[in-house]
């Protein structure tokens, strides 16, 4: 087996480390996350009760521990349990023992997760949710430190970069003709979801910084990715370059784990050559992989092999789905956003009062949200690699004209009324901290980020006019 030892293993061992502890990170993050937020949207009395998600999906469509059991403190077991495990993941635990131990960690964070996701609904529709699972299951096979690591496994994870960023090239592209016409981020940094401080300032940068910018992220994910298939050291330059791509996309706006995911796959394009000649640090030694795990890796690869077949389908359609899997197990998917940019603003005002009849001298009061862009004067908030998930869907709300589209939005407003903890822990500001609101209603307000010298004047971040009534008042 000289042969494939040379094939299936080599000098990646700093790349499977760096990878291996961030993965784990990010799933600490991930279930946090869900721990924090998953109970009031979705638990027994949430906003979407998942029990009555569950009678209605069968498990071969939706694969999740919870369709054998479901109850809040059951859902918090699971959390907790993946909370410990990351954490294990993250420390190195994982490689102190066998290797099966690690394997097993692995393997269990991703079925945890997937459980949670796969019962997420649309508050977990989003294209990290898939690519934490994929990523997240090639750690089983990258192996425990003590072993080289295997060269197979760091090329399906350079693949799965390749359509993380291949992907959301082609969608450009197609899309939207900003994207074409170097246009789209004239508006982007103002549109996205969830604005940063940074955002501000990159918004009033002027016209051709914003061409300079979409150019060099189209030269990123159409052009230069390809270089993770060239020998080093072109495999690591054109590493370098989508880590500085996605650095500057980290620090411009609020995409939850996205870009930290992606520079995590990034590190697979660095061989431990490139680590010692740029750093001077040497490899540990370590053992060659056992007959037994390089065929297992070599029968994961054909797996890979066959899965791909679809997304690459996909990615030389005219009709290419973003954010798509193409199996219930979120296994080599297609990935890809923004294929449309927005051009404006719109935000969801919530508001509340104690008058007990309406009148025009009625005054109202406003919830704040974590995240979202509310009163003028609040500077947006940094929150990525956190993703605070009702403040994204009150993004997608703003977009069409009334609350009927979105289920969860009057079971909000319910709870708000009822002063509701759970939900309420999901907000920034309550203003109704004695006694809940005899009223609320919702506003439709269209925001623009200010001019330097409006914000130098008035202290205002947003400008904001009001376009309609999103929601009548009702009554508590």
């Amino acid at each position: 087996m000289e042969l494939l030892g040379g094939l299936y293993q080599g000098d990646y061992w700093f790349a499977r480390f760096l990878i291996q502890r961030a993965i784990g990170l990010v799933y600490l993050i991930a279930f946090i996350n869900a721990l924090n937020q998953f109970i009031p949207l979705l638990g027994e009395k949430g906003l979407l009760p998942l029990p009555n998600y569950l009678e209605r999906m069968a498990f071969r469509k939706k694969p999740s521990l919870f369709h054998w059991h479901y109850s809040d403190r059951f859902f918090k077991g699971v959390v907790w349990t993946g909370i410990i495990l990351s954490m294990v993941a993250v420390s190195g635990l994982s490689d102190t023992g066998p290797f099966w131990l690690s394997m097993i960690i692995w393997l269990s964070l991703w079925v945890l997760y997937m459980s949670v996701v796969n019962t997420g609904i649309i508050f977990y529709g989003f294209g990290w949710e898939s690519m934490l699972l994929e990523a997240g299951f090639y750690m089983t096979f990258l192996g425990p430190l003590h072993w080289a690591a295997p060269v197979l496994v760091i090329w399906m994870i350079r693949w799965m970069l390749f359509r993380v960023e291949f992907g959301a090239g082609l969608i450009k592209i197609r899309g939207d003709q900003c994207w074409r016409d170097l246009t789209c981020l004239n508006y982007h940094h103002e549109t996205q979801p969830m604005p940063n401080p940074v955002s501000w300032f990159a918004h009033n940068l002027p016209e051709w910084f914003h061409k300079s910018e979409t150019f060099f992220n189209h030269a990123i994910q159409l052009v230069i990715i390809w270089g993770l298939f060239f020998p080093q050291p072109v495999a690591s330059v054109a590493a370098c370059l989508i880590i500085f791509s996605q650095g500057y996309l980290m620090i411009t706006g609020n995409y939850s784990w996205l870009n930290f995911l992606t520079i995590i796959l990034a590190f697979s394009g660095f061989s431990d050559e490139i680590i010692r000649s740029v750093f001077g640090l040497l490899p540990p030694a370590a053992a060659e992989l056992p007959l037994s795990f390089e065929i297992v890796v070599i029968l994961l690869a054909l797996l890979i092999i066959y899965l791909s077949i679809a997304p690459v389908k996909n990615m030389w359609s005219k009709r290419q789905k973003m954010n798509f899997s193409f199996n219930n197990i979120h296994l080599v998917n297609t990935y890809g956003a923004f294929g449309s940019v927005t051009k404006k603003r719109y935000e969801i005002i919530i508001e509340g009062t104690r008058d007990d009849t309406l009148t025009d001298d009625t005054t109202w009061e406003t919830y704040s949200f974590k995240g979202k862009p509310g009163k003028p004067d609040e500077k947006p908030p940094q929150i990525s690699p956190y993703h605070l998930r009702l403040d994204w869907q009150m993004w997608f709300a703003a977009m069409s004209a009334s609350p009927q589209r979105h289920p969860w939005f009057r079971p909000l407003i319910k709870k708000l009324l009822q002063n509701d903890e759970a939900i309420l822990s999901l907000l920034s500001g309550n203003p109704f901290p004695d006694r809940p609101p005899k009223h609320i209603r919702a506003q439709l307000y269209h925001y623009t980020f200010t001019t330097p010298n409006e914000r130098k004047v008035s202290g205002r971040w947003w400008n904001r006019e009001f376009v309609s009534e999103y929601m009548p008042a009702v009554p508590g």
